[in-house]
This record gives C-alpha cells, structure tokens and sequence, in this order.
C-alpha cells in the first residue's frame, strides 16, 4: 500500500496547466567559472590553444606570470589578458604575428630565448603600453620591428640582424632603456643614437670595424659627461679603440675591446 497525500482535483489540474518554462537563450546559459568569466572564454585555465587545451593546463601559469619553457610549441599559446610575465623558451615557434600580444595591457616582460623566430611582424609589440623587458636571444631574426618606448631592457643577441636588421634611429625615443645587447649579430656598426638612459652596451662578437668620435661623446660640448653609460663591450669586433681616443672623454670607464 503507497502511503501519500493525495491532491484534490481542482488544485491537480491547476498544476497540470501550468505552462513550461523556456529555456533561456544558449549564449545567456553559458556557465560562469570562478573569477565570473565565460567557460568559452579565458575563464580560470586561461584561453584555449590550438590543441583544444586550456594555456594555464599546457604551460604552467602562477599568479599573473605564465611559464610556456619546453613544451614543442610552434605559435605562441593565447594568453590571459592580466598576464604580466610570459616565459616561452626552448620551443618551436617561428613567427611572431599581430595580434599574438594583442589586448596584454599588463604584459611587462617577454622572453622567447631559443626558439626558430625569424619574422616577427612590426605591430607585434608596439602596443604594449607597460612592456619593459624583451628578450630574443638565440633566434634567427633578420629585422627588429618597431619597439615601444616602455623598454628598459633588450636582449637580442646570437640573431641574424647583420648591416640592415636595425632601422635608422631604431632606439632613440625608449627614453627608459638601461640594457641593450645585441652580441652575435654580424652588425657593421654601433647603432645610434643610443638613448642618455642607456647603462650597459653590449656588442661584441660583430663586424664593428669603425667608430665616430660622436658615437658617445659630444666633440662640440667637451663639458658633457655621460655618467649612465658604464659598461660598453666590444671585444671580439675588428675595431682598433685606440684610433678614436677621444670617443671615450665623455665616459666613467673605457669600452672593452682591441686597443693594438
């Protein structure tokens, strides 16, 4: 024997014609994850990859900062948009596209070091408004793309810039640029101007045969010092320094290299 509590008629029927409820719209079901983001969206995991998987489940993503090192990637991942440092290196990746840092308001360090890049296009980093540290060691890069002028720190060393990879006047405007090394490249000169911010100028292993005796100096202004400029390397160029003493008067310390 079932044992309940049975309904009278009229209150049966009135629930019975009761009309269903639709379903609410997909887009407006869509799931919401824990920091309120769309499920199909970057969501906690970060954006999906080509491959299907979330970036922060492939790389490793700890607080703001996303670690992609040694994963075999050929493209760089979709990141989150609150990403600040991004780590990428030892992988694959051969091309650097418009939109790859696109919307990254808070991206202040990228650090591709020995990947296969050999393009990268020219708007790439240029609106990056917080970017302070960029680093491409070990590419194959033939022309730098315009730079913005948040940097303080770049590293391109061990490309393939050679005489025409760096534009006219490619670092005259970063105002905030303390470190600028560009070792390993073939270049056939010192890329000028070089900004009064600039502390460190790395350029051996070149084909720096050359120097103007204003590359650092003012020779119309023998009052100016350039205190900043404290570490110039250009050992490993075919360059005599000794043939431009007064290229240095401006300086606290001697470029290292040749002097015979």
């Amino acid at each position: 024997t079932e044992i309940g509590t049975a309904l009278p008629a009229i209150i049966q029927e009135s629930f019975s014609s009761v009309p269903l409820t639709e379903e609410p719209d997909e887009e407006a079901s869509t799931p919401k994850l824990i920091d309120g983001a769309s499920a199909q969206g970057s969501g906690v995991l970060g954006p999906h990859t080509q491959d299907g998987l979330p970036t922060c489940l492939l790389c490793t993503c700890l607080g703001t900062t996303v670690y992609c090192d040694d994963h075999e990637l050929d493209a760089i991942p979709p990141l989150p948009k609150k990403t600040t440092y991004f780590y990428s290196r030892y992988n694959r990746i051969r091309k650097i596209n418009r939109n790859d840092f696109a919307n990254l308001n808070n991206l202040k360090r990228i650090d591709l070091t020995a990947n296969f890049i050999s393009e990268i296009h020219e708007d790439a980093f240029r609106r990056l408004p917080q970017l302070e540290e960029l680093v491409l060691r070990d590419n194959r890069i033939r022309q730098l793309p315009e730079l913005p002028p948040t940097l303080t720190f770049i590293d391109v060393s061990k490309n393939r810039l050679g005489r025409k990879g760096i534009r006219n006047e490619a670092f005259k405007d970063l105002h905030e640029l303390q470190h600028l090394y560009i070792t390993d490249n073939n270049l056939d000169h010192i890329p000028l101007p070089l900004p009064e911010s600039l502390q460190a100028l790395h350029l051996q292993n070149n084909n720096i045969q050359e120097m103007h005796e204003d590359t650092f100096c003012k020779m119309k202004d023998f009052t100016y010092v350039r205190r900043a400029l404290e570490d110039i390397r250009l050992d490993g160029n075919p360059i005599n320094l000794s043939k431009t003493p007064y290229a240095y008067m401006c300086l606290p310390r001697l470029p290292v290299g040749n002097l015979i």
